[in-house]
């Protein structure tokens, strides 16, 4: 039986996407339309009180959770919607150029964690 990697690609897509899909609209709502139109008070969610949030080791991991797992989702999206449209012969390119930009992105957002 050959090897795979399409089980942890499959977990961090389906992760991804039950968090984009539960909980990314809710925290639009509450910080694009509730704090704005002054219906939750503004001082709830004040710069020292997130940069309390992110410099916590917990607030880092929620925030890194929230940040990559919708990347790899939207990388393994974009992989086979380009390959849905007819690129299948650079099937193997588009998973290495959309993994691996998810990839770096991913360190990137760690790198910056652990910078808080």
């Amino acid at each position: 039986m050959a090897k795979s990697n399409e089980p942890m690609v499959w977990s961090l897509f389906s992760a991804g996407g039950m968090l984009s899909a539960m909980v990314t609209p809710v925290l639009i709502l509450i910080t694009g339309i509730l704090i704005p139109l002054g219906i939750i008070a503004g001082d709830a969610i004040g710069f020292e009180r997130a940069q309390a949030f992110a410099a916590n080791p917990i607030g880092k991991l929620l925030l890194l959770v929230l940040i990559v797992l919708p990347l790899w989702h939207g990388a393994h999206r974009f992989r086979f919607a380009l390959v849905d449209l007819g690129l299948h012969g650079a099937k193997k390119a588009l998973g290495v150029l959309c993994y691996g930009f998810a990839f770096v992105c991913t360190v990137a957002a760690v790198l910056v964690a652990v910078q808080i």
